[in-house]
């Protein structure tokens, strides 16, 4: 099949996205309407369909993105210097649930992971130092390059300390964000061991942060406060690590079946492809695997300002849509409460790919979690409880979310991008990218390539590779990020540092 030129998304729409640079004077034909281009207008950009007023809504994906700040001529470029949000404060929301019914093949697909005690599964066996503070950041990295040289990870797939900056010199909510990611951290079944390192006179008392993790494996977690120990207690934290080395290394993959995967979903750098390319193809994913039984979590609050009735009306129960309304107008609230608006997110590298507004990107955003109902919504820190499709209370920040979502207990995190970017969190970060030239021109970061779309691949047939690599990495076939070594956490925080 020959790739297109452009995209009409849903029929009701007023716009088309180019799929290739296109100059002014081009004419293209749409709905048997022949329309000349005004402006040249980049890839992933959108062209517009008819005349518009000022003040008109335009339509994109069947819903607005805003509203012209003047008078338009059909065939103009749209963008951000014509194109203004329709967003403001926090809404009242009637819940009108929609049940879609998805006819996805049950395969009973499988995967090799590692079985833990409490039932969950890892795909990595990993071995974690876990700061309390920040202040023993220098001795948790010097013990991993210790215990590296030692082991050589023979038996395990990597060593890690989890840097942060927090766990003293924080109050309320943030001091209990710092505790509950950490808990978090300690309890996910990608490690196969963890210390816990602590300083001793910080506010995140070990002894309280224990009680945190409930009953947990005390063979597999262990503690270490370096005020208590008398002497070097880098010698005293590798005897502790070798133990755990010891034990960690024995774990071996079994056979898991699909509905123990858990997979984040989060987007950045995202583009005017990143709605028609790399996002449904994610979504394809996550309901792919919420009929296989399994787990996928769209955080990215604010990211879905525009786009929140969708999800509202997906909600299983009234109670869940009456905690997805509250997760929305908290967050509008947490903008509101520092003097911000709650429309300004797109990014200068969001709109030189084509977004326009952020009702543009949050309907490009939302599509990574396809149209399976909503079981669960869990607040910044919770940790999963319900299968199926669960949304999560975090920021767009795209190390901050991630954090988050592999925090609730995802071992994988499905990133999709139009612009690029390196980083990964505490689990494998896997990057697809929206476009091609990404992809040819960023081996090193781009994991697969949902740029095929646009190119004559059909949905179903790369959606199977697109399992199929999921699967691989499951398995134990690295990331990008991971043969990079670029792994990190970062913890929201809201209030003030003493």
């Amino acid at each position: 099949m020959k790739p297109a030129d452009f995209i009409k998304i849903n029929p009701a729409d007023g716009v088309v996205v180019c799929l290739r640079p296109m100059r002014k004077g081009e004419k293209i034909t749409v709905d048997g309407k022949e329309i000349t281009l005004l402006q040249d207008t980049p890839v992933g950009h959108k062209v517009l369909l008819q005349d518009t007023p000022e003040g008109q809504d335009i339509i994109k994906y069947g819903y607005p993105i805003g509203h012209a700040r003047h008078d338009l001529k059909a065939g103009e470029w749209v963008n951000e210097n014509n194109l203004k949000t329709n967003l403001s404060g926090t809404l009242e929301y009637t819940y009108r649930p929609v049940d879609e019914t998805l006819s996805i093949a049950d395969e009973h697909r499988t995967f090799q992971g590692y079985l833990r005690a409490t039932g969950e599964v890892g795909i990595r066996n990993e071995i974690w130092v876990v700061p309390t503070v920040g202040c023993v950041n220098g001795i948790a990295e010097n013990l991993v390059e210790r215990l590296k040289a030692e082991t050589r990870l023979e038996g395990i797939d990597a060593i890690h300390a989890w840097h942060h900056n927090y766990g003293c010199s924080q109050l309320s909510g943030d001091h209990e964000n710092t505790r509950k990611v950490l808990r978090d951290i300690v309890l996910h079944p990608n490690a196969g061991a963890v210390l816990v390192l602590s300083l001793g006179c910080e506010n995140n008392q070990p002894d309280e942060f224990e009680k945190l993790l409930g009953d947990y494996d005390k063979s597999r977690i262990r503690f270490l406060i370096t005020q208590q120990v008398e002497g070097d207690e880098v010698e005293e934290g590798m005897r502790i690590l070798r133990e755990l080395y010891a034990i960690a290394r024995e774990d071996k993959r079994t056979s898991q079946p699909l509905s123990k995967l858990r997979v984040g979903l989060k987007c950045g750098g995202s583009d005017g492809l990143s709605g028609i390319t790399a996002n449904p193809l994610v979504g394809e994913f996550s309901d792919y695997l919420v009929a296989q039984g399994g787990t996928s979590v769209l955080t990215e609050v604010p990211e879905m300002f525009g786009a929140e009735t969708i999800l509202m009306n997906r909600c299983k129960t009234v109670e869940l849509f009456d905690q997805t309304v509250s997760m929305i107008n908290n967050f509008k609230e947490y903008f509101l409460s520092h003097g911000e608006p709650v429309g300004e997110n797109p990014s200068p590298g969001n709109k030189a790919g084509g977004i326009s507004t952020l009702e543009d990107k949050a309907l490009g955003c939302t599509q990574k979690c396809g149209r399976a109902p909503v079981s669960g919504v869990l607040e910044y820190g919770d940790r999963l409880q319900e299968p199926g499709l669960n949304l999560l209370s975090a920021p767009g920040n795209d190390l901050v979310a991630a954090t988050a979502l592999a925090s609730a207990g995802c071992q994988l995190v499905l990133f999709t991008t139009g612009r690029g970017t390196p980083f990964g969190t505490f689990v494998p970060t896997m990057k697809i990218s929206t476009n091609s030239r990404l992809f040819q021109n960023k081996p090193n970061w781009i994991d697969f390539n949902a740029g095929q779309l646009v190119e004559g691949t059909d949905m179903k047939d790369l959606l199977g590779q697109f399992v199929e690599k999921i699967i691989a990495t499951a398995n134990g076939q690295p990331t990008r990020n991971e043969v990079n070594g670029y792994r990190e956490i970062s913890i929201f925080k809201n209030g003030v540092t003493l």
